[in-house]
């Protein structure tokens, strides 16, 4: 079945093009965790992160939230725990995780929320998971795997886990609770204005974290490289990727676009070769020759039953 929009419109074409464009500022985040490693507190950096976004919606947005009030206040119940998820839940668990587990790690586990997605949306919601969809999720996962293991089934057996990880575990599920949220909790707001409503709930819910942060005499340091980091954290994974997963969510579905994640180890690899310059390996042509095709499959809209085939099986 295709899943339209809430409006009940199929979506366009920029939006599968977009899909493979999103992890590239998804994975940017994670990059740049384990490049900080701990050198600004995680919370306080999550904190700012969201903070400086804000301030840059503000101009745009401030206006037509006061004119929305009252959905405002219908909905901020709804609004706080997407905050308190997408900003907060996998905000300081990321750069926590990040100061004591690996890069691979990180992306391993954020390559099964595709899979808590669809099982959220299937236990909670009643979505469909067609055969295809299956075997396109299945391709993925192979795919990732493939480059996990560097192309060596043996070199699974030999991965440990660190106590970061868990950390990393506790962001993936909020990740996948606030994009099954965000379509199944549709909004009256516009889709920029609830994002800046949503950031603001984030950051109502770091702040009373942040402050405890601070009180235990971890402060971020007073540097121009410090507020870099937050101005690039602020634009890039933050207002650009969420912004655009947003919209990515409201077309494509919570499902479709959660595919997405099994494209950020493969990206990860391409920007490990332009900023790093590490050659990319066979492994990751191997995983990339998997992870495509299986992405069209779990991502391509399928044909509505026919009205012959609806009267069959109502009469099954």
């Amino acid at each position: 079945m295709t899943e339209n929009r809430p409006d009940g419109s199929a979506p366009d074409g920029w939006a599968y093009l977009m899909l493979f464009i999103a992890p590239v500022l998804m994975a940017s985040n994670m990059l740049a965790a384990r490049w900080i490693e701990g050198s600004i507190p995680a919370v306080s950096l999550a904190f700012w992160r969201w903070a400086l976004t804000l301030v840059v919606l503000a101009p745009f947005v401030a206006g037509g939230l006061w004119r929305r009030r009252a959905l405002l206040a219908a909905e901020w119940r709804t609004v706080l725990v997407l905050g308190a998820l997408g900003m907060g839940v996998c905000g300081p668990p990321v750069y926590l995780g990040a100061q004591t587990t690996t890069a691979t790690n990180i992306g391993m586990i954020y390559a099964s929320t595709p899979i808590l997605i669809v099982l959220l949306a299937r236990l909670f919601w009643g979505a469909p998971v067609s055969p295809t969809k299956a075997a396109g999720i299945a391709l993925c996962l192979a795919g990732v795997v493939t480059i996990i293991a560097r192309g060596d089934p043996s070199v699974l057996l030999s991965l440990s886990f660190a106590p970061g990880d868990l950390w990393i575990v506790f962001a993936a599920l909020g990740w996948a609770l606030y994009s099954v949220l965000l379509r199944y909790r549709p909004s009256r707001l516009p889709l920029t204005e609830r994002f800046a409503a949503i950031v603001l709930g984030g950051v109502v819910c770091m702040l009373p974290f942040y402050a405890a942060e601070m009180a235990l005499g971890h402060w971020p340091p007073a540097t121009l490289e410090t507020a870099g980091i937050m101005v690039f954290l602020a634009l890039v994974p933050g207002l650009a990727a969420y912004l655009l997963y947003g919209r990515l969510v409201a077309q494509l579905g919570a499902q479709r676009t959660g595919m997405l994640m099994y494209l950020v180890p493969l990206y990860n690899a391409g920007l490990a070769y332009l900023l790093l310059a590490e050659m990319p390996q066979l492994f990751h042509v191997a995983g990339a020759a998997l992870i495509l095709p299986g992405l069209y499959l779990a991502t391509r809209s399928e044909p509505a039953p026919a009205p012959a085939a609806l009267d069959r099986a109502a009469a099954d």
